[in-house]
């Protein structure tokens, strides 16, 4: 009778047989990307061709490693070895590198930043710093050993001596390099006189210009407060520090140009010119004045200057006749109204109408003091009939003679219409007050 095997014993020795295979330890594997859904760690999916198809896995420490994303559909060579997976029954394989075929991974992690980059708006002209017209400082990141701060510091001392070029030691390739550029960005950054930043290194393969495509130091060229300027590698290299940087320039050279857009030379030429203009202008002036003035100096008022006050002369003379005519009629006047006066005065007599006011005076004093009399007696009597009549109306006399008053609210009360049933009132006596509540209200008839 045949042995029977169990599934899970074929399946165990499948295993053996694909772990000590040495074909399957390291299998060079090419094919298209298919069910592939990005997951937060590990990433499974399918690779196949025409006829076939097999499962991958990549962990998640070998997938961050491998400088760009996959994607469905992608054609890519992988390397890893082949495993069953004994509860399934199925083999797969364990990527441990793969790069995309027929292009390098570093070209397709620099599309896929670019279009991530992109699409959150670094690279947008809207966020460009202009560049300062006369930059008095200039940072540099770089190397302090290449070719590129000797370049730009030769070009700032020809085209402007005396422009101070200030370097920070950067490495501008290989491990590290990334961090160390967005470092001396943020470096410059806390400085408050430095008015352009230059960043650059010379020409190289991808690899050696990598550090320029990092997300790092594009983020960093991108909150850089002081305008820049890239300068990586040659006309024909791009990186996306081209792409974020406020201004490109090919060369090193060019980007110590751009620092400088306006030479000493250029300062002095416009100085002289406009020296010229104000010297032509002020030149204008002066002659424009002059034959002002020499034209007033020949003019009728300044040769015979009598003429300006020959017109005054002659109106002062009439008005010194005129006043003179004025007061000898003024005087002779008076003298008139004088004589006239004296003779009415001569003509009355004053002793009859001193008489008849003193008489007239004595008549109004004797009926002043009697009208006043008159007056005092009946405003005597006037007040000693109000004087009784208020005290009439003085409650406390009211109350004395036996009557009462009835208030609410410090209000009296004349009708029973002003009160209804169960309110308080208070009635006034001769020796106090009552607080009382009314029970029943009764009309009398009238």
């Amino acid at each position: 009778m045949p042995d029977y095997l169990s599934v899970s014993s074929l399946t165990k020795y499948l295993k053996l047989k694909f772990d000590r295979d040495p074909y399957l330890e390291r299998v060079y594997l090419t094919g298209q990307v298919s069910n592939f859904r990005k997951r937060p760690s590990h990433q499974y999916f399918s690779l196949k061709d025409e006829k076939a198809v097999i499962q991958a896995t990549v962990w998640a420490g070998i997938y961050k490693s491998l400088g760009f994303e996959l994607e469905e559909g992608m054609k890519v060579n992988v390397v890893g070895r082949i495993q069953i997976y004994e509860p399934s029954g199925s083999y797969s394989i364990i990527i441990e590198k793969a790069e995309p075929d027929g292009i390098g991974a570093l070209a397709i992690q620099f599309e896929q930043l670019k279009k991530k980059l992109g699409e959150e708006g670094l690279f947008q002209d809207k966020f460009k710093q202009p560049l300062p017209q006369f930059a008095q400082k200039i940072g540099v990141v770089t190397s302090s050993s290449g070719a590129v701060i000797r370049d730009i510091i030769t070009t700032v001392s020809r085209r402007f001596p005396g422009r101070e070029v200030v370097l920070y030691p950067t490495k501008v390739q290989g491990d590290g390099a990334a961090t160390e550029i967005a470092q001396n960005i943020q470096r410059a950054n806390e400085r408050a006189d430095l008015d352009v930043l230059i960043i650059g290194r010379g020409g190289g393969s991808i690899e050696d210009l990598w550090a320029f495509n990092e997300e790092a130091v594009v983020r960093a060229i991108f909150e850089s407060r002081i305008p820049i300027i890239s300068s990586v590698g040659h006309e024909t290299d791009t990186t996306l520090a081209d792409f974020v940087a406020d201004k490109r320039a090919a060369t090193p050279t060019a980007a110590a140009e751009l620092a400088t857009p306006v030479t000493k030379l250029d300062v002095l030429a416009h100085l002289k010119q406009q020296e010229n203009r104000l010297s032509k202008a002020i030149g204008n002036r002066l002659l424009y004045y002059r034959e002002r003035l020499e034209k007033l100096a020949n003019s009728v008022i300044f040769r015979q200057p009598e003429r300006l006050y020959d017109a005054y002369l002659q109106k002062l003379d009439h008005l010194q006749l005129r006043m003179k005519q004025s007061i000898s009629e003024y005087r002779h006047e008076g003298q008139k109204r004088s004589q006239i006066l004296v003779q009415r005065l001569l003509t009355c007599s004053p002793i009859q109408k001193i008489a008849f006011y003193q008489e007239t005076v004595a008549q109004q004093k004797r009926l002043l003091r009697s009208n006043t009399t008159m007056i005092y007696d009946r405003k005597v009597a006037e007040a000693k009939r109000l004087a009784n009549n208020l005290l009439m109306l003085d409650t406390s006399r009211i109350v004395a003679r036996g009557y009462a008053i009835v208030e609410q609210n410090r209000r009296v009360i004349d009708s029973i219409h002003k009160v209804q049933i169960e309110e308080s009132v208070t009635i006034q006596l001769r020796d106090g007050h009552l607080e009382v509540e009314v029970k029943d209200v009764k009309t009398k008839e009238i």
